[in-house]
């Protein structure tokens, strides 16, 4: 059992560093017309810099009781203004979604200091495009989506390997099966910000904002 105290937690958080090393420039005068083409920019520079998995991204959803859960998903493509992702329709996210389709995404590229966040709505892709994305997966990210059965109780690590292995099993002998759980979503948003973090704390903070004539974009205090 741990013995920390509130003051040792207190005094380890402030010893943390935060914003080292060199981090890129941002000037707002550059930024793209788009929310999108800006995050393809900002996500092939972190590649190109070697942040690890840029691709994460946190899914922030809500029921219809406005009781909030988030987690990290991996984003599947950018495409005619959306952002993708997917996951299986019995998840609670997908249950949150039907309740109440108002979501919010959130990047963090820690090596370069930069956030981006991403709030609007969220709406089923189909089931073709669906099935699609499954087909497209790893055969060991098929196999877990077969094996899974999100949120139900489970009895031990073993029968979640074992079930793995049966799934495997079987992506092996039918390449083409499809998970008929699987869902292929996607997030319009309606405002975006691109944060680039600064170690002296002046923050360089650009909204995007949609609006009846296209987007615009502007500076706000951090």
């Amino acid at each position: 059992m741990s013995t920390d105290q509130p003051d040792d937690v207190r005094s380890l958080l402030r010893s943390l560093r935060v914003f080292a090393g060199d981090l890129p420039r941002f000037d707002p005068d550059d930024a793209a017309p788009t929310p999108q083409a800006m995050f393809v920019a900002w996500l092939r520079a972190a590649a190109d810099a070697g942040v690890r998995e840029p691709h994460a991204v946190t899914v922030s959803t809500a029921d219809g009781d406005g009781r909030v859960s988030a987690r990290v998903v991996v984003l599947h493509d950018v495409v005619d203004g959306a952002w993708r992702f997917a996951t299986d329709s019995r998840s609670r996210k997908v249950l949150d979604v039907d309740a109440n389709p108002r979501a919010a995404l959130s990047f963090y590229w820690r090596e370069q200091a930069r956030q981006v966040r991403l709030e609007g709505t969220v709406r089923r892709v189909g089931a073709e495009a669906s099935a699609a994305d499954f087909l497209a997966r790893s055969p060991a990210s098929r196999a877990a989506g077969l094996a899974t059965r999100p949120g139900e109780p489970l009895g031990s690590v073993a029968e979640l390997r074992d079930a793995m292995g049966t799934a495997a099993e079987r992506v092996d002998r039918e390449p083409g099966t499809v998970l008929p759980e699987w869902t292929l979503l996607e997030l319009v948003p309606d405002e975006a910000e691109f944060w680039q973090g600064d170690p002296g704390r002046a923050h360089t903070r650009v909204v995007y904002r949609r609006g009846d004539d296209g987007w615009t974009r502007g500076l706000v205090w951090p």
